[in-house]
Formats: structure tokens, C-alpha cells, sequence
């Protein structure tokens, strides 16, 4: 195979690389992935997790000092409550007069 043919297949072929490498350029941008980004991340996210985790703590002794306060003060008024087995049961003599009645409307 000659020189003249080899050229002939190469240099399209790089012609055309380099159309398509101009073209995505200006859509996307052509350089070195940067690998910096993911390490940042991953502390981000571990951050993030260990933040989390101090505050679900911080919920779970407050849902505890919670509950031991509303059992405290379900004590305290079941202590206060009245007992109404000593109350003195009362007759009223008289019963309560009817509501009075509502007026029609005539049309």
C-alpha cells in the first residue's frame, strides 16, 4: 500500500476528529476531568451524616424528657382530679323552662 493511500484514509479522519472536537467545545467544555470534587463531596457527606446523627440523638433525649414530663403532670392532675363519689349529688326542684320557640316566616 502506498503512502498516497495511507494519507488519503488519515487525513479525513483527523480532519473530521478535529470538526467534532470544535463543535462539542462549544457546548461542553474539552479539558481534564478533576477528580478534586469527589473527596469534597465525601467529607461533605460525612459531615453531613455525623450532623445528623448528633441531632437525631439530640430528638431522641428530648422525645424522652418529654414523655417523663407529661407522665409527671398526668400524675400531678390525676392527684388534683376531683373524686366525684364524694360530691353531694343535687336535685334541681324545677326543671329548666322549653327554649322558646321560632317565629315563622310567612311568604
Amino acid at each position: 500500500m502506498s503512502y498516497l493511500a495511507i494519507f488519503k484514509r488519515v487525513i479525513p479522519f483527523f480532519l473530521t476528529f478535529a470538526a467534532g472536537l470544535l463543535i462539542a467545545s462549544i457546548f461542553v467544555p474539552i479539558t481534564a476531568p478533576n477528580f478534586n470534587g469527589f473527596q469534597n463531596r465525601r467529607s461533605h457527606k460525612m459531615r453531613e451524616y455525623r450532623q445528623l446523627r448528633v441531632e437525631v440523638e439530640q430528638l431522641r433525649a428530648e422525645k424522652c424528657r418529654m414523655k417523663r414530663e407529661l407522665e409527671e403532670l398526668r400524675r400531678i392532675n390525676a392527684e388534683q382530679a376531683p373524686n366525684w363519689d364524694t360530691v353531694p349529688a343535687f336535685d334541681l326542684p324545677v326543671p329548666p323552662p322549653a327554649p322558646p320557640s321560632v317565629p315563622r316566616v310567612v311568604r
